[in-house]
């Protein structure tokens, strides 16, 4: 399970024989007995992961849909992301199950929620990530209702929806590399051209060495992922001269871009690498929390203000669906990047004040949505406060119920003279309110850390009796994955599940393989198979 094998391998007759030689007692088993045995095993972990959601307050979920392509069906899988006792940040695949044609919003809201039921975890969802595609806004509208009618959701469902911040930098990023694709055509056919066979590859370094080049490798890229573009572009661009002699020295080749379309190159790629740096901090770590959003965000939206207003018109071409693309998606005041922030303890209101100003232009605007933010922020913060007051009123009840001697001796103490005396009193005089544990934080100077190496969560561990009530908040605020990274990266290990040797598997096969082998990954801190799917093909110049 955890590494992917099928049921065949038991039926190995070498790898058999090693078990053979290594213990005299074993004994030969069929794939068939395998198949229960992993079924079986799956079971087992899931009684073993719901009873520690039992004890989570509150669960953030990514869901994406995927289709095999051994398999005529969709596969939906959902990602439960929650904060565990220990204040660690934990991510488990709940779910990876068919869902039938036609894909409407509403099939895929009943089966999100089949899934919370089976998982009795319907009462906890707090967000839901999910990438731009049309039907996953009238799911989460079905679902949100869903939900509703057994529980209040927070900040009445402000939060719940959450768009994969990955994807829309992935369409601002398409726009933009629309306006070269004929250049990166050129750069893309140049590099093929030169590794077609090794007579032209030699001719090449030999152009390298004599030009002084330091650069030893190119890139071909995989077409469908921006990055993998953008690392070709920056290569090739430090290859330029060399494009350039080696065109005069083939007559054959004439692929090379002009001196014109390279400066265009060096423009965009400037422009990419500060898009290819927001991916990395959002999508690079395995568990990024909210607050590091924000920043990169700003930093997207600087760097296609200034783009918009470059000499060149080209630049201003480019940058002018890029910010209209930007608008449409993150127009509107972020509460939950902005809120996130607020509780990073370095940055507090600061990171607001400073980004706001530039993603709205309109102090007006920016001022509105300060206002908005800390209006939220407040409330937010309330609705802890009364959750707080919930539990422990069911807990003192629960107290009561449990010892009812206790309940009923204190019935039966009489008060004397002097106690009602001082329940006078402390009723008529006037007690100053005590400033709540938000304010108290706010009020309190930023965290200056020690290094460079910063995590929120384990500041707010660590001041956890500080701020009882606001560090839970905390908790479930900076575990909502603003990506649908983590639910993406289960598509590759459905691709190697599901193979075209496999393609008979029954969906609980498929589901106890894929959900069973993420747990015992989790369980026994096995890194997880990398992808075997190649993103791009490194050329390596021998000089």
């Amino acid at each position: 399970m955890v590494h992917e094998y099928p049921f065949s391998v038991v039926e190995d007759d070498i790898l058999m024989w090693a078990f053979e030689y290594a213990n005299p007692d074993f004994r030969k088993f069929s794939r068939k007995t395998t198949s229960s045995d992993c079924v079986a095993l799956f079971e087992n972990e899931k009684k073993e992961l719901k009873k520690l959601l039992e004890s989570v307050s509150k669960i953030s979920l990514t869901t994406d849909m995927w289709k095999s392509s051994h398999q005529v069906v969709e596969y939906m899988v959902i990602t439960g992301h929650f904060i565990d006792a220990g204040w660690n940040l934990q991510k488990r695949v709940l779910s990876f199950v068919k869902v039938p044609a036609p894909r409407r919003g509403i099939d895929v809201a009943d089966a999100i929620y089949k899934c919370l039921k089976s998982w009795g975890i319907e009462n906890k969802v707090f967000s839901v990530s999910v990438d731009n595609a049309s039907y996953n806004d009238s799911c989460l509208r079905y679902l949100k209702d869903y939900l509703s009618l057994s529980s209040k959701l927070i900040l009445d469902g402000s939060l719940f929806h959450v768009r994969c911040c990955a994807h829309i930098l992935n369409l601002l990023v398409q726009d933009g590399l629309s306006k070269i694709k004929d250049i990166i055509f050129n750069v893309r056919e140049s590099v093929k051209y030169i590794n077609h066979n090794d007579a032209r590859l030699k001719a090449f370094c030999d152009v390298v060495e004599q030009r002084g080049l330091k650069e030893r490798k190119l890139i071909i890229d995989c077409p469908t992922r921006w990055n993998s573009t953008f690392n070709m572009l920056s290569i090739a661009l430090k290859f330029k001269i060399a494009f350039a002699a080696y065109k005069e020295r083939e007559p054959h080749y004439d692929l090379a871009p002009s001196p014109e379309e390279w400066n265009k190159v060096e423009k965009v790629c400037k422009l990419l690498e500060v898009f290819n740096r927001a991916t990395h901090v959002i999508s690079g770590s395995e568990y990024p929390t909210a607050n590091l959003y924000l920043s990169e965000v700003w930093k997207v939206k600087q760097i296609l203000d200034n783009a918009d207003e470059d000499a060149d018109l080209f630049m201003r071409e480019m940058a002018n669906p890029m910010k209209i693309k930007f608008d449409k998606y993150w127009g509107e005041c972020n509460l939950l990047m902005s809120i996130a922030s607020v509780l990073d303890p370095r940055c507090k209101f600061h990171m607001v004040r400073i980004c706001f100003p530039t993603l709205y232009k309109s102090k007006e605007v920016a001022d509105a949505n300060i206002k908005k933010v800390k209006c939220s922020l407040e409330q937010l913060y309330d609705e802890y406060v009364a959750l707080s007051l919930e539990e422990s009123s069911a807990t003192a009840n629960l107290d009561s119920t449990s010892n009812p001697s206790s309940s009923q001796a204190n019935a039966a103490v009489v008060r004397t003279g002097f106690d009602e005396i001082m329940s006078i009193i402390q009723e008529n005089e006037a007690i100053p309110p005590k400033k709540s544990e938000l304010q108290d934080y706010l009020d309190e100077g930023l965290y200056v850390p020690n290094s460079t190496s910063f995590c929120a969560l384990d500041w707010w561990r660590n001041n956890n009796m500080k701020y009882k009530i606001l560090s839970k908040m905390a908790a479930d605020i900076l575990a909502i994955p603003i990506s649908t990274v983590a639910s993406e990266s289960t598509f590759s290990a459905g691709g190697r599940v599901i193979d075209e040797r496999r393609t008979k598997l029954s969906e609980d096969s498929v589901e106890a393989l894929i959900c069973g082998a993420d747990w015992f990954r989790h369980k026994y801190n096995v890194k997880k198979k990398l992808q075997v799917e190649k993103e791009e093909t490194h050329i390596i110049l021998k000089i």
